[in-house]
C-alpha cells in the first residue's frame, strides 16, 4: 500500500530530466582517455593522488568509487562518473525550475495542474543538458558538472531558510549544511565562492538584521571549514606518496603553494577593448542556448522582476556579477588562454537554465489564457517547449559525439612503441603529457620509459618524485633565476644522454633549440644524438605500427577539440618531414607513401606534400 502510494508521488518529469541526460551523454561518452586535463585527472583518481593546482580533492574522491566498475577500461569508468554528475546538475535545472515556480499558475489549472511547469522545467533542465559548454565536460573527466550540481543545491538550501523565517520558524541547519556544502565544494573547484554573494543576498533579502546574528554565521563558518577539509587530503596522500602528486603538500608550505595555485604565472595582459571583449564573451548564453533561449532567459528574469519573486531575479544578477568582475575583471587571462575560463560559468550557465524554464512556463501561461481547445493546447505546448532543446541538441551533437575518440590514446600509445626500451622522452605540453601519464601508470604500459615533463623540472618537488632521474641531478643547485624550462631541460639532457636514450616529443622539437645536438626524427618523436655524430636517416618503418583511429575518415569521429586538431596536425607534419627526408635518400616510394598519408590526414599538409614532391621532380 505505502508502495503504491510512494510510486504514484514520483514525478516522471524529473526523472526524466536525469535520465535522458545520462542517455545522452553515455551515447556520445569518450570511451578512453582525451586530452587536455584528462589524463592528468584520471591517473590522480585511479592512484587517489593529487591532481594540478588546488588538487581537486572532492572530484578525486568522488571518481575514485567509479574505478571499480566491473567493465570498460579506468578512463572510461571516470567518463561515466562525470556523466552521472552532470545528469545531476540537469536535474538540478529541473528542480530548481519547479521551486522557482511554486504557486505560479499555469494556464487554465482546473485542467492542466502543474503539467505546464513541470514541462518548461523538463525543457529547461534538457536544453541546459545538450549546451555546448555542459556536453562537452559531461562526455570525459571533468568537474564543473559536479561544481554546478552542488551550486544548485546550496542555492535551494538557501531558499529553503528563507522560507522558514519568513513562515517565522527558524531553520539555521540549512545555512549550516549550505556552508558545509560551500566548503567541500571548493574541492571541485574554488569558484564555487563566487556564489556566495548570491547565497548571502537570498539571506539578507528576507531580513537585513541577519547580518547581527554574528553566533549563527561564525557557525555556518565552522561547517564551511569543515567541508574545506576535504584539502586535508592532499596532505594525507602526499604522506603516501601516491601516483600522481602534484605539489606534494607534506608541509604547510608546499600545501599553501598547492591551494593558492603558485606554479601558475601571474603576468598580466594589457587589456585593450578587442581583449575585453574577448573576455567577456566567454561567458556567452546566445552561444550555448541560441537567441531563442537568449528571449527566453529575459523573459523569465522580466516575468518575476516585478513580482515578490525579484529577490531571484537580483540574486542571478548579483551572480552574473561576480562571475564577471573575477573571471574578466581580476583574472584579465590572456587571449589564447580565455578557452579556459569559459569552463568557469558553468554553474551561471546552470541558473540561466532555471530562468529559461521560467521564460517558457511565462509564455505557455500567455498562449494557453488564448487557446480555448484543450487538445490543441496540449500539443501546441509539447511542439513549443521542446522545439528548444531539439534544437540545440541538433546543433551540438556531432561536435560532442566522442564515442569513437581514440586519438589522445593513439597518440599516447604511438608515442611509447616509438621509444626503444629503458628510454628517457621529455615532454613540454600537458595534453602531450597526461596521456602517457595515464597509459603508463594506469594501464601499465611502457614501464621501462621514464617521461619527464619539461616544465615541471624548475620544481624541487617534481625532481623528488623521480628519483631514478634525478636523485643526484645538478639541477637542486640551479638557482631559482635560471630555472627557466629550456635551461633545466639542457642541462637534464646532458644528465641522462651518457646513461639511457633520450628522446623529445613533438612540441619539444618546436619549443627549445638544441643547438649542440641533432635530432634523429622517428615518427613523431625525436632522438637527441652528438652532433659530432654523422647524420642519420629517419626511421620510417615505426610509421606501419602506429594506430590511425579517427585519423583518415574512415570512422564516425567527428569531435575536434584544441588539442584534439594539433594531434593531427602534428601527424600530418611529422609525415611531411619523414617524407622529405626519404626522398632526400632516394626512397622515392617510401616516401611519397609518407606524403600521400600527410595529405589524407590534413588538408593544409596535403598541399604541402605536393610543393614538396614538386620540388623533387615526383608526380
Amino acid at each position: 500500500m505505502n508502495m503504491n502510494g510512494t510510486l504514484r508521488r514520483l514525478d516522471p518529469f524529473s526523472i526524466a530530466a536525469f535520465i535522458i541526460p545520462l542517455f545522452i551523454y553515455l551515447l556520445t561518452l569518450a570511451p578512453t582517455v582525451t586530452f587536455f586535463d584528462s589524463g592528468e585527472f584520471i591517473t590522480a583518481i585511479a592512484s587517489l593522488g593529487t591532481a594540478h593546482s588546488p588538487g581537486y580533492p572532492l572530484f578525486i574522491n568522488y571518481g575514485k568509487p567509479f574505478t571499480f566498475l566491473p567493465f570498460g577500461s579506468i578512463a572510461f569508468r571516470v567518463n561515466v562518473a562525470t556523466a552521472i554528475s552532470a545528469a545531476a546538475a540537469c536535474y538540478g535545472v529541473y528542480f530548481l525550475t519547479m521551486v522557482f515556480l511554486r504557486d505560479e499558475q499555469g494556464p487554465r489549472p482546473e485542467r492542466l495542474g502543474t503539467l505546464p511547469a513541470r514541462l518548461s522545467a523538463l525543457s529547461a533542465a534538457l536544453t541546459f543538458a545538450c549546451t555546448a559548454r555542459l556536453w562537452l565536460q559531461s562526455n570525459h573527466d571533468k568537474p564543473y558538472p559536479l561544481l554546478a550540481f552542488i551550486c544548485a543545491i546550496v542555492f535551494w538550501l538557501m531558499l529553503l531558510w528563507r522560507d522558514s523565517y519568513l513562515e517565522g520558524r527558524e531553520r539555521p541547519s540549512y545555512v549550516y549544511l549550505g556552508a558545509f556544502l560551500v566548503g567541500l565544494a571548493t574541492g571541485a573547484h574554488q569558484i564555487i565562492v563566487l556564489m556566495i554573494p548570491t547565497y548571502a543576498w537570498l539571506l539578507i533579502s528576507a531580513d537585513r538584521r541577519v547580518v547581527l546574528r554574528v553566533k549563527e554565521f561564525l557557525i555556518a563558518f565552522a561547517f564551511g571549514l569543515l567541508g574545506f577539509a576535504i584539502h586535508l587530503h592532499l596532505v594525507v596522500r602526499a604522506l603516501q606518496k601516491p601516483l600522481l602528486n602534484w605539489g606534494d603538500s607534506k608541509n604547510l608550505t608546499q600545501f599553501l603553494w598547492n591551494l593558492l595555485r603558485k606554479g601558475y604565472p601571474v603576468d598580466k595582459p594589457s587589456r585593450g577593448p578587442e581583449l575585453l571583449w574577448a573576455q567577456v564573451n566567454a561567458f556567452n548564453i546566445p552561444y550555448e542556448f541560441t537567441m531563442f533561449g537568449m528571449l527566453l532567459l529575459v523573459v523569465g528574469l522580466a516575468g518575476f522582476a516585478l513580482t515578490r519573486k525579484r529577490y531571484l531575479v537580483l540574486g542571478y544578477l548579483i551572480a552574473l556579477a561576480s562571475f564577471l568582475l573575477v573571471i574578466v575583471g581580476y583574472f584579465n587571462t590572456p587571449g589564447e588562454m580565455i578557452f579556459l575560463t569559459e569552463e568557469f560559468f558553468t554553474p551561471l550557465y546552470l541558473l540561466s537554465a532555471v530562468f529559461i524554464g521560467v521564460g517558457l512556463f511565462v509564455m505557455i501561461r500567455e498562449i494557453g489564457n488564448h487557446l480555448p481547445d484543450r487538445a490543441a493546447l496540449r500539443v501546441g505546448m509539447f511542439l513549443f517547449l521542446f522545439a528548444l532543446p531539439v534544437a540545440v541538441c541538433a546543433m551540438n551533437y556531432r561536435e560532442n559525439d566522442q564515442h569513437q575518440n581514440y586519438i589522445a590514446f593513439d597518440y599516447a600509445s604511438n608515442t611509447l612503441r616509438s621509444l626503444p626500451q629503458n628510454a628517457v622522452m621529455y615532454t613540454w605540453g600537458d595534453s602531450g603529457a597526461f596521456p602517457l601519464w595515464y597509459l603508463q601508470g594506469v594501464e601499465r604500459m611502457r614501464e621501462d620509459t621514464a617521461l619527464p615533463h619539461t616544465p615541471h623540472l624548475v620544481f624541487d618537488w617534481y625532481l623528488d618524485s623521480v628519483p631514478v632521474l634525478f636523485q643526484h641531478s645538478r639541477l637542486y643547485a640551479l638557482p631559482l633565476y635560471q630555472r627557466s624550462p629550456e635551461n633545466t631541460l639542457l642541462m637534464s639532457v646532458m644528465e641522462q644522454y651518457a646513461k639511457r636514450p633520450v628522446y623529445i616529443d613533438f612540441s619539444t622539437r618546436y619549443s627549445v633549440e638544441f643547438q649542440t645536438l641533432q635530432l634523429h626524427q622517428r615518427g613523431i618523436i625525436y632522438r637527441l644524438d652528438s652532433a659530432n655524430l654523422p647524420p642519420a636517416p629517419s626511421d620510417s618503418d615505426v610509421w606501419g605500427v602506429y594506430s590511425t583511429r579517427g585519423l583518415l575518415g574512415e570512422s564516425d569521429m567527428f569531435f575536434r577539440d584544441l588539442d584534439t586538431g594539433k594531434a593531427i596536425l602534428i601527424y600530418g607534419a611529422a609525415l611531411l618531414e619523414s617524407g622529405e627526408n626519404l626522398l632526400k635518400l632516394g626512397r622515392k616510394d617510401e616516401g611519397v607513401r609518407a606524403l600521400d598519408l600527410a595529405g589524407r590526414i590534413t588538408p593544409q599538409a596535403g598541399q604541402q606534400a605536393l610543393q614538396i614532391l614538386r620540388t623533387y621532380g615526383v608526380r
